[in-house]
């Protein structure tokens, strides 16, 4: 029996997977999202978005999700997925820097809600708080979160 590759992150970012695709908002879904429609994004989408922000700027999961609801017509984005190729983008990156390319995706730009810090990306809390002060932000520890200060006054609108 072949044992199976498991896909590098640069493999995921780049399988779409039949996506973007707008669906109904169905009844299990619309007691925490409301109705309307859902964007669930291609994983390419989520990484272009996160690629527009600039030295010494900041994004939110939450408005990425907004960008890709305006791009596509749809009442929200999808906030699982979304956070899922966020995670895909920023592990893709991680590859290409390790690999020796300089232009790779800022991911420690782009925050959870609140300006919070996402501890599942490539250098977890303490690697981004680093890569964050490091373009001039100052960052603090709020009970287990770490979070940018005034993270609002920096935020990108795209």
């Amino acid at each position: 029996m072949v044992a199976k590759m498991k896909k590098s992150f640069k493999e995921k970012l780049q399988d779409n997977k039949d996506l973007p695709k707008v669906v109904e908002i169905n009844e299990s879904m619309s007691k925490k999202w409301g109705t309307g429609t859902v964007i669930i994004p291609a994983p390419k989408e989520v990484d272009e978005i996160m690629k527009k922000v600039p030295t010494g700027k900041l994004i939110t999961i939450n408005d990425i999700r907004d960008a890709l609801a305006r791009k596509h017509k749809a009442s929200i984005g999808c906030p699982i997925c979304t956070g899922i190729f966020a995670r895909i983008s920023a592990g893709a990156a991680e590859e290409e820097m390790i690999e020796g390319k300089k232009n790779i995706t800022p991911y420690w730009r782009t925050l959870k809600s609140g300006g919070v810090i996402n501890e599942k990306y490539p250098g977890g809390l303490e690697g981004q708080k680093k890569l964050l002060e490091k373009e001039g932000h100052k960052v603090i520890k709020k009970g287990k979160n770490y979070i940018v200060v005034d993270f609002e006054k920096y935020l990108v609108k795209l």
